[in-house]
């Protein structure tokens, strides 16, 4: 939608007071946003611009854009509606405009939209609307409403008696009243500040054991309930377990639309609390319920989607293995373990099936066959999925390897979505002849390598690391995991020469088709040797090439910086340091002494300011690192790999594989991750788990109990004494 200025000038106001940002930095963002500029690159190189806000400041102000932008197609919709119907009034229209809500335009609009064949239109159709006015004046206090009504009987209408009359004329009136804008914000206010979420058993299920049995009978009050229970309860409505309704302050409520509608002491006062009685339990109370159950189960979708987000990028930067040949492993019983070998650039070499754990006479050749793998490829890493006979064929691959005097590290790597890749569109198309699971072997085995570069191939909802992930708004978790991804990528860098299409498409101004023409003019052409020679690809112009340059890294290029977070456009300000220092531009970049000499207030100018010349001075210290943590492994005990092994008080290592608002899983090594509750995360105060602990973290816990026929872990960090 294009806004005008007066438009821009109030979504400016508008966010600056929702936000507390400054005015500069609002209207830039929102400048740079319109112009194409994408949220890693307006926060990485156009710092100045924005006054250094950080991608989730950006993403706000880029969110509450896109609701203005809503917003006024929504009211220029509505006010062209109410003119149409000739009942527009100079204050109806300030109101519209002047809104911010959603809800508060379609309040205003209630009385002007089409409605369906209502009670109120009926008693329309039968002359009644006079008598509702007569009665909504309240100006008659001798004689009775039946009198009044006497006139408006009519049997050809469907009105036999007076009675009837003033049934039809509450209609009319408990319409109006529904319509009123201000009525209705005061029953929403009441209703969500007081009301009480309550939850009953559905009959059929009230002598049954349910996952939702906790919810048979339960009530909290709305403002209060946590996302996890209130999605928790709508998953079991909407499995017809239970049934959900929330319980609103009535009385109260019915007290303040009485003081609204009944202005005076008249013959109608009756009559009209009647009417605030009809209105409220026929049309206002059903259709508040349903907005704040559909308010409150926003709300806990946000919740669930943030903590989706916060798990999803912990473990896209998970600490990678690096350039090391890796022995991937997709393990199993019946069907055999899928061993294949990839280079230290993630190239599949060999594949072969064994069969250690079926039989004692496949041992053998399975031995034979992991040695010969090892051996002939130079393996320096082994990864083992954590899946079905993940932890049998962990020790059977240490022990074999031991048996010869080999002590590589063998390392368990989380198998989530690695089946969903296998069966992808990606996954076929890099290796068409190969089967379902020797794919999985390789993504395994690329996972340790890279994990950001393998699971930007998976659907992040396949990842395993949300919660009630089905039950949210899928667009909005799909938009929210699509932008975590993207930070992600742009954040470490991508290697333009070894990247898939599928990590270049998530690079700031790339996307999936010009990762596929890179990826294609790539194989075509040879390796890139510099930035520049991007502008080669067909339809990749100068606009991608300026959003895209600064996160690409060419390893031995032809420009000392192709290999580091300086953008293109700052080239010639870092040759001028250099000369400005008497050593060459090679010379620069790979001594960080010389880095630290350079005096940065010598170099501010109109286009450039402290900000980036810090990032530019900080990057020639370590050109091209990789942010992510130094890579560690978990060692699961060798003696532990069913449920039925754990004993309480034992002390074990694990992995966090999850954070939840009620607390984290961990992987300790038996195919059935142990939660670990909120209250035993840290001997203090937790109050949100992401506080405590993060996804793909290494932790020591102690066992409190285990369950193997629910097949339930408790653990604690807290009293694991450390």
């Amino acid at each position: 939608m294009k806004l005008t200025d007066e438009q821009t000038m109030k979504l400016i106001t508008y966010i600056i007071e929702t936000t507390s940002l400054k005015p500069f930095q609002v209207k830039q963002t929102i400048e740079l946003l319109q112009e194409g500029a994408t949220v890693p690159f307006i926060a990485r190189y156009r710092k100045e611009h924005t006054g250094e806000l950080d991608e989730v400041q950006i993403r706000t102000v880029e969110e509450q854009f896109a609701y203005f932008c809503e917003l006024e197609e929504r009211k220029t919709t509505v006010l062209k509606s109410i003119e149409e119907q000739g009942k527009m009034t100079p204050e109806l229209r300030e109101r519209i405009e002047n809104s911010r809500q959603k809800t508060e335009v379609e309040d205003l609009y209630l009385p002007y939209k089409l409605k369906r064949r209502t009670k109120a239109i009926i008693a329309r159709e039968r002359g009644l609307e006079p008598l509702a006015d007569i009665i909504a004046a309240q100006e008659l206090t001798a004689g009775s409403s039946e009198d009044v009504a006497l006139s408006f009987v009519d049997p050809g209408k469907e009105l036999p008696d007076a009675a009837s009359a003033l049934e039809g004329a509450g209609h009319i009136l408990a319409e109006r009243l529904s319509d009123d804008a201000d009525a209705r914000a005061m029953v929403r206010r009441l209703t969500g500040e007081q009301g009480i979420m309550t939850s009953r058993v559905a009959s059929e299920f009230k002598e049954q054991v349910t996952k939702f049995e906790m919810y048979y009978d339960f009530q909290e009050p709305l403002k209060a309930i946590p996302s996890h229970r209130m999605l928790a309860m709508r998953r079991g409505e909407k499995e017809s377990v239970l049934y959900l309704s929330i319980a609103a302050p009535t009385e109260q409520i019915q007290a303040g639309l009485k003081s609204r509608l009944i202005l005076r002491e008249s013959i109608f006062c009756s009559q009209l609390g009647r009417v605030v009685e009809d209105s409220y339990k026929r049309l206002i109370s059903p259709s508040i319920e349903v907005e704040l159950r559909l308010e409150s189960k926003g709300r806990a979708d946000e919740t669930a989607i943030s903590v989706f987000t916060r798990n999803l990028r912990e473990l896209l930067l998970a600490p990678p293995a690096g350039g090391k040949r890796v022995l991937g492993i997709d393990p199993g019983f019946r069907t055999g373990s899928k061993l294949a070998a990839v280079d230290a650039t993630g190239r599949f070499l060999e594949h072969v099936t064994v069969y250690p754990h079926i039989g004692e006479g496949r041992i053998p050749q399975a031995k034979q066959d992991l040695l010969r793998l090892v051996e002939q490829h130079d393996i320096e890493m082994v990864a083992v999925g954590n899946g079905t006979a993940g932890r049998e064929m962990e020790i059977f691959v240490k022990e074999t390897l031991s048996s010869v005097g080999k002590h590589l590290p063998v390392v368990s790597v989380s198998e989530a979505g690695a089946s969903v890749y296998s069966a992808s569109d990606i996954a076929r198309e890099e290796f068409p002849e190969l089967d379902l699971t020797v794919r999985g072997a390789i993504s395994i085995a690329r996972r340790l390598q890279d994990p950001l570069g393998e699971l930007v191939k998976v659907d992040p909802k396949s990842i395993g690391v949300g919660q009630y992930q089905h039950d949210v708004n899928q667009a909005m978790l799909k938009k929210s995991l699509d932008g975590v991804v993207e930070s992600c990528v742009n954040f470490v860098g991508v290697d333009l020469n070894t990247a898939s299409w599928a990590l270049l498409s998530y690079v700031s101004g790339v996307g999936p088709s010009l990762a596929k023409a890179i990826t294609r003019y790539r194989d075509e052409q040879g390796s890139f040797d510099s930035r520049k020679a991007l502008l080669k690809v067909p339809r990749f112009g100068a606009k991608a090439f300026e959003q895209a340059a600064g996160f690409l890294r060419i390893r031995e290029g032809k420009h000392p910086l192709d290999n580091s977070a300086v953008h293109p456009e700052r080239y010639g300000l870092v040759e001028a340091m250099a000369a400005d220092l008497n050593v060459s531009l090679a010379q620069l970049v790979s001594d960080p002494v010389l880095a630290a000499r350079i005096d940065l207030k010598q170099y501010v100018s109109e286009n450039v300011g402290l900000p980036t010349l810090t990032d530019i001075v900080e990057e020639l210290k370590r050109p091209g690192r990789d942010p992510r943590s130094q890579f560690q492994t978990v060692t699961f005990r060798d003696d532990i790999r069913e449920i039925s092994d754990l004993k309480e008080e034992m002390i074990l290592q694990g992995v966090v594989t999850n954070v939840t608002a009620f607390g984290a899983f961990v992987d300790i090594g038996v195919h059935q991750d142990g939660l670990v509750h909120i209250s035993h995360l840290a001997n203090r105060y937790v109050k949100d788990p992401n506080d405590a602990v993060k996804a793909g973290q290494i932790v020591t816990v102690k066992v409190l109990s285990a369950d193997p026929q629910r097949k339930r872990i408790a653990l604690s960090i807290k009293e694991a004494g450390l």
